[in-house]
């Protein structure tokens, strides 16, 4: 796991390249500690920077940028690939000699080989740029499903990419200024929706999509979208049978898992005793013998405290189990780190910063998390509230005057956060996105974009995003789940997952979020995939103990309300906010703060 940079540009010989192009990679140094490396073409077209962690062939053989040995392709490349060794086997076969047994090398030479197509072969997750000095071209992707990040920004003929927003704002290059859609974005949902970012004309390359620059024309595709359910081009209909499910879900796991454990350090799991966390360690038992370590944080506030039923699950698994209790004052002294370091704004985040920081701490480089199972298999309670939500709002719409008054009174006069996001649902059609807003929303439609005006007032008050139409015809419990794929899970928890790990030096790896394994699942159907309780996730692993099973769903939380009113209160500054809109309950006011603290340190 590494950091990436780099700057292209059609400009000859230009000035200050190298200046730049350091600022940036000093900018990415904690992301790879161990090494660090930087390319600038001859004619100083283009310069690539990267920092290394060092998890596959820990020698200098490792080293990046890397390049073919004649000097033509260029590679700087943050992630893993899973699959390399097979590629290797295929690609020795056709000829090709390798100096290292890294994936990089694997990458750069597939890539010279099939070109843009590469990625379609690749499994892992990735961001990476690679750079042809004879033909002036440069190609960037990343992984389908948006694990690893890649931010841009172009003007004219220059071209300007790295791991982090902050890396390229590094350059000097971009104006540091608020954006209207990417405020609004983060408004509504907590966290910025790709392809905006909180800076105008800075950009996220949305997961499953690649970059293609020659001569500063810049071209964007898609190779690859989420398909579920009935829309999957390989649903057969044997799939409805849930033994044949149940096996399905097991083999793909356990392949998944197989992978995910490719290294050359040793790979702990977080532990949070819930069903997703002790289903990988059960399968990761299932494949490892010998020391196996697990990590998790507990609370001194026993509401919050999940101590006894993580540890409970380390002993039955037989695991070497590290615990951190996080107090209030411990929380304190970390927060000014995990403040200080956000690359975007997000209203979670700091328990993943904390349990890394543990982790790292005894000795571990790279970690599984089970971020994703809710997402594949119905965990959430959004997979039965917001079908629910459209059913009786098509009733409303048999009164469509009542319901929209209903609406704006609810928005405009309710004291309460959730019952002004409904009253803006009410207000509009009756459909799963607009139902899956509310019930995940922070500020509804009319409070985002008072605010965005409180910031920006010069600026043109930003719409709703529009709704992907390809929704409409899906069954409604798969639209939640592509859904909480394609927004929740990949603009927040993947991106807090990769950036809090990232600031310790730690790798974080989502066996759940695996293009083969939602490949395999997919076809499902949805009734089977997404029946409550996780069902089919708990058939295919019968190791998993009955006293985790029925355990209540108990979401991976930290006491924010509290801290904020009592041991914070004196380290976060005030919030300014428009009249009549409720900083309450805790994720409004926190939402904020966030986003004044990392403004003043853009501009700092």
């Amino acid at each position: 796991m590494c950091g990436i940079a780099g700057i292209v540009t059609a400009m000859a010989n230009s000035d200050r390249l190298d200046v730049l192009i350091e600022r940036m990679q000093q900018r990415l140094h904690h992301r790879g500690p161990d090494d660090a490396g930087i390319f600038i073409a001859h004619d100083r077209t283009a310069a690539l920077a990267h920092t290394r962690l060092a998890i596959l062939d820990l020698t200098s053989a490792g080293h990046q940028p890397m390049s073919t040995p004649d000097g033509r392709f260029w590679i700087t490349f943050n992630g893993e690939i899973y699959n390399f060794q097979a590629l290797r086997s295929q690609l020795i076969a056709q000829g090709e000699i390798f100096q290292s047994q890294t994936d990089t090398e694997v990458l750069l030479k597939l890539y010279q080989r099939t070109g843009v197509e590469c990625v379609q072969h690749l499994r892992g997750m990735f961001a990476f740029a690679i750079w042809d000095d004879w033909e002036k071209t440069c190609f960037l992707a990343r992984d389908p499903l948006g694990i690893k990040p890649l931010y841009y920004w172009r003007s004219g003929s220059t071209l300007v990419f790295g791991s982090e927003l902050r890396a390229v704002l590094a350059s000097g290059l971009p104006e540091k200024c608020l954006s209207a859609s990417g405020l609004y974005g983060y408004l509504t949902r907590g966290s910025v929706p790709e392809p905006d970012t909180l800076i105008p004309n800075v950009f996220m390359l949305e997961a499953g999509h690649y970059l293609f620059w020659k001569a500063a024309d810049l071209k964007q595709n898609q190779y690859w979208s989420i398909s579920l359910g009935a829309d999957h081009p390989s649903s057969t209909p044997f799939l409805n049978d849930d033994a044949q499910a149940t096996t399905l879900v097991r083999q793909a796991l356990l392949d998944s898992i197989h992978h995910h454990f490719m290294s050359d350090v040793p790979v702990g799991v977080f532990l949070s005793g819930g069903i997703d966390s002790t289903a990988l360690v059960a399968l990761s038992r299932q494949l490892k013998t010998g020391e196996l370590r697990t990590y998790s944080i507990a609370f001194a506030e026993a509401e919050w405290d999940e101590t006894d039923i993580a540890h409970k699950v380390a002993q039955h698994f037989g695991t070497d189990h590290t615990e951190h209790t996080v107090t209030a004052e411990f929380a304190r002294i970390l927060l000014p780190k995990f403040l200080s370091t956000l690359d975007q704004p997000s209203i979670d985040g700091f328990n993943t910063f904390c349990v890394s920081h543990i982790a790292r701490l005894h000795g571990t480089k790279v970690v599984l998390s089970g971020l994703g199972g809710d997402e594949l298999f119905g965990g959430y309670r959004s997979f039965q509230t917001v079908p629910d939500m459209v059913r009786w709002g098509q009733k409303i719409q048999y009164l469509p005057f009542f319901g929209k008054a209903l609406g704006m009174g609810l928005e405009s006069w309710s004291h309460s956060a959730q019952l002004r996001r409904l009253g803006d649902y009410l207000q509009q059609n009756p459909s799963v996105p607009a139902a899956y807003q509310s019930f995940r929303g922070i500020f509804s439609h009319r409070e985002a974009r008072a605010i965005a005006r409180h910031y920006l007032p010069d600026a043109l008050p930003p719409n709703r995003f529009c709704p992907d139409p390809t929704l409409a015809s899906m069954n409604p419990v798969d639209a939640v789940s592509l859904l909480e794929l394609s927004r929740y899970m990949r603009n927040q928890l993947l991106r807090d997952g990769d950036g809090r790990s990232m600031v310790w030096g730690l790798e974080l790896r989502v066996p759940f979020v695996d293009r083969e394994l939602l490949e395999a699942i997919a076809p499902i159907p949805a009734h089977l995939r997404l029946a409550p309780g996780k069902q089919l996730l708990v058939q295919a692993i019968p190791e998993l103990p009955d006293w985790v099973v029925k355990r209540p769903k108990q979401g991976f939380c930290i006491p924010y309300e509290r801290w904020l009113k009592n041991e914070w209160q004196d380290i976060v500054e005030p919030v300014t906010c428009p009249v009549n809109i409720p900083l309450s309950p805790w994720y409004r006011r926190w939402s904020l703060v966030v986003l004044q603290q990392w403004w003043s340190q853009i501009l700092a």
